[in-house]
């Protein structure tokens, strides 16, 4: 297939956002509108939406890669998630709309002292700000291998055009334009999947039926791991999942800002549990079509690629049809932007709100200063994808939860300490806190075989991280009779 075909294709596709920006968006609008849309979006678009957000191009790749050597074991992971979703609807989200949040950080001040808030607001920024651009990296890359390389195009200049392509379409209409894109790109990407898994299904000669059969009698089929020691330990995935999604959903300002879009706490919560449907069967799918994956690549004689990340990128273009084809460079530029796009507006949101006193600004000074927060977060994610082309040596999957349970630990630990005690601490510590706890885990997860029979960390670093940063703030707290009541609240 012709890289000035895909190349068309793409920038076809942008003008698709660019359209959406458009007709979503006024100029003029307020910076109300650009963080939370007013608090006017539908429960079911967000809903659908957030599919797209919170998956992205690691899922895209990397899930139906790890099949070989994980099998379907991620589910373990996925059923975690579920109960950690029950308690973002449950507990946290009542409490963000009983204090009408813009920024879910500002929570920590009331609760805690302004230290212990601009640190979770620096925790966020540093987490999301990693995790969005290792994301995008991915993307790049297959953009890279499929088009830019042929067209000679170096891989920093194709990074630089894509992190623009994002900021065009986002930096008028913020969330408003974010609810609209992230539900079209999360569609793009859901045909996609159906197209690979259609397209496979008819080469290998399998009714709906016989490929069910054929995947539940496969060698990846197995879901459940009870080996202790096992990276692949039902409780170990099980309880890494649950809390990863309390932290990447509930205590991460990209997802949140879309659940408080919503017009009432209600509507927001039948998104959460709509969603939490929705992504169970979607991750089925992305399993079933890795192992359909492997299934076409042994039953064709095609060797694959040592890296499980470029098993779909290489099947996709160098053995699907032109359309399957298409379908595979438009669904990964869809799901990894719609993951993009909406960590960028997030993360100016937390800068303004967090950092920059907006509550004190004339609107006219907000707007300005939000545009120029927008552009820099734009530019700091392509140094930083630039950057991890030429560090990283690992999946790329691995890398994204590796920094999230460095980078979201100490949130967790913050926000279980508000919820769940009533203890104050001493505001000016808690910096020091939720430093040394990252560090301490790194210490830790690094020599746990050593030290702790043979046991190895994977997700879990995120419990543990989260776990010391809860006992370091219970280290510096003391009991106070003036506090908000979260328990209430919640």
């Amino acid at each position: 297939m012709s890289s000035t075909l895909i190349l068309g294709i793409i920038t076809a596709y942008f003008c698709v956002l660019i359209l959406i920006s458009f007709l979503t968006s006024k100029k003029g609008e307020s910076t109300d509108s650009f963080f939370l849309a007013n608090r006017q979006s539908p429960w079911y678009v967000v809903a659908f939406g957030m599919i797209g957000t919170s998956l992205s191009g690691v899922t895209f790749i990397s899930i139906p890669g790890m099949v070989e050597k994980a099998q379907f074991s991620y589910l373990q992971l996925i059923f975690g998630n579920m109960l950690g979703y029950f308690v973002v609807a449950l507990i946290l989200m009542p409490l963000y709309y009983r204090l009408n949040l813009v920024s879910i950080y500002t929570y920590l001040e009331e609760r805690f002292g302004f230290w212990s808030y601009k640190t979770g607001a620096a925790f966020f920024l540093l987490s999301r700000t990693l995790g969005a651009s290792i994301r995008m990296y991915l993307v790049a890359g297959v953009l890279q291998l499929a088009v830019f390389d042929d067209l000679g195009v170096p891989f920093e200049v194709s990074v630089a055009i894509t992190i623009a392509l994002i900021w065009v379409y986002t930096f008028r209409g913020g969330m408003k334009t974010i609810i609209w894109t992230d539900t079209f790109q999360t569609l793009a990407m859901l045909i996609c999947v159906g197209v690979s898994i259609s397209m496979i299904s008819s080469e290998l000669n399998l009714s709906f039926s016989g490929m069910v059969d054929t995947i539940s009698n496969s060698k990846y089929s197995q879901v459940f791991f009870w080996d202790v020691k096992d990276p692949r330990y039902f409780f170990k995935q099980f309880l890494s999942g649950a809390f990863i999604s309390i932290v990447m959903v509930g205590l991460d300002q990209d997802m949140m800002q879309k659940n408080l879009s919503c017009k009432n706490l209600k509507e927001a919560q039948k998104n959460m549990f709509t969603f939490t449907v929705i992504i169970m069967i979607v991750n089925i799918l992305f399993l079933s079509l890795g192992a359909l994956l492997y299934l076409y690549a042994g039953a064709k004689g095609i060797g694959l690629p040592e890296k499980g990340d470029n098993v779909f990128p290489f099947l996709a273009l160098n053995y699907f049809s032109s359309f399957a084809a298409i379908a595979f460079i438009l669904g990964i530029t869809a799901i990894t932007y719609a993951s993009a796009d909406s960590a960028l507006t997030a993360l100016t949101t937390s800068f303004c709100v967090d950092f920059l006193d907006f509550k004190n600004r004339p609107e006219t000074e907000r707007i300005r200063l939000k545009n120029w927060v927008h552009l820099t977060f734009s530019l700091l994610m392509g140094l930083i994808i630039i950057a991890f082309k030429y560090l990283n040596n690992e999946s790329v999957v691995q890398a994204v939860f590796k920094v999230a349970g460095y980078t979201y630990g100490p949130l967790l630990g913050l926000y279980a300490f508000g919820v769940f005690t009533r203890l104050a601490v001493r505001d000016r510590l808690t910096p020091v806190v939720c430093v040394l706890a990252p560090i301490l885990t790194f210490i830790i997860s690094s020599n746990s075989v050593e030290w702790l029979w043979g046991y190895e960390f994977g997700f879990e670093v995120l419990i543990l991280n989260g776990a010391l940063t809860f006992l370091g703030l219970l280290s510096i707290s003391y009991k106070k009779t003036e506090f908000i009541d979260t328990q209430a609240l919640s």
